[in-house]
């Protein structure tokens, strides 16, 4: 299995732990990659590729360097995983599970784990990759991801081209299954095996408010038929204004949103069919919302 890590050098000790357990795993053989975006990584498991970005190129873009190089290194995996540098592995034979999960899924590209926060219990509704959350103790088909633990197969990331490095920051899970939906692909969230992820205030701020309003234009532009971008854009719009003003933001989101009108055109244009539509839906989440 290949494995990708991002860092910035800004955690040192969550990111030697991370790495310990990773290494730890048990039944896979793992080959490593550590990225550094704009840095050259300071944390690195004995015989791990490295790749030193000279400039903070986003997490889609960072992401992306990590699976080239590990396809550059030749006879690459069938497995990419994605690891955050400060999420860890409870059990020794987590990744080996997620294959065999994987396996009972063909149709699926990807493979969710349940992320919780250390105690294996606090999962926020935010980390569970579906709009009914309310539940994160049960499986399914999901149409999103939690970008930094996932597991994926190589062919599939490949042929849609990987994560769209332009989007920078937020959102890139959801246009990436998008695309791998629209493939003949499908998500798999196996809820039974967890990772664990330090429970972070979802403090937002003003890089946030800015980059997921114009994101969420511009995915909707790429992917979406053209009746529903304006019932897409219309429930977000809502949903995002009135957390702005809830939670603070305001003024970063409206900038946001101008931004992600005035340059939708510098992003391709290639509508999902109404199929996809249709098996979205059927997943629990058509996409206009």
């Amino acid at each position: 299995m290949d494995v990708a890590i991002l860092t910035l050098n800004d955690r040192p000790a969550a990111e030697t732990a991370a790495q310990a357990t990773l290494l730890a795993q048990s039944g896979v053989d793992v080959r490593v990659v550590v990225v550094g975006n704009g840095c050259r990584p300071e944390i690195v498991p004995p015989g791990a590729l490295t790749v030193c970005l000279p400039e903070n190129v986003g997490i889609p873009g960072g992401r992306n360097a990590g699976a080239d190089a590990l396809l550059t290194a030749g006879d690459p995996a069938e497995w990419l995983f994605f690891l955050d540098n400060d999420a860890v592995f409870p059990r020794p034979d987590v990744l080996a599970r997620l294959v065999a999960e994987a396996e009972q899924h063909p149709k699926a590209a990807w493979v969710q784990p349940r992320l919780t926060g250390p105690d294996d219990v606090t999962t926020p509704r935010r980390w569970v990759p579906r709009l009914r959350a309310a539940d994160p103790g049960r499986p399914g088909k999901v149409t999103s991801m939690t970008e930094g633990v996932l597991l994926i197969r190589r062919d599939a990331f490949d042929q849609v081209g990987g994560w769209e490095s332009t989007l920078f920051l937020y959102h890139e899970g959801l246009d990436l299954s998008w695309r791998l939906h629209e493939a003949g692909w499908s998500g798999w969230y196996a809820a039974s095996i967890r990772m664990h992820h330090p429970l972070t205030t979802p403090a937002r701020h003003a890089l946030y408010h800015r980059l997921a309003a114009r994101n969420r234009i511009w995915i909707a532009y790429r992917n979406l038929p053209a009746p529903l971008i304006p019932l897409y854009l219309s429930a977000w719009t809502t949903i995002t204004l009135l957390r702005a003003v809830r939670g603070g933001g305001i003024r970063e989101t409206l900038r946001g949103m101008r931004e992600g009108w005035t340059t939708r055109r510098t992003q391709p244009r290639r509508p999902m069919s109404w199929r996809t539509v249709y098996r979205l839906t059927a997943a629990g989440r058509p996409p206009v919302i």
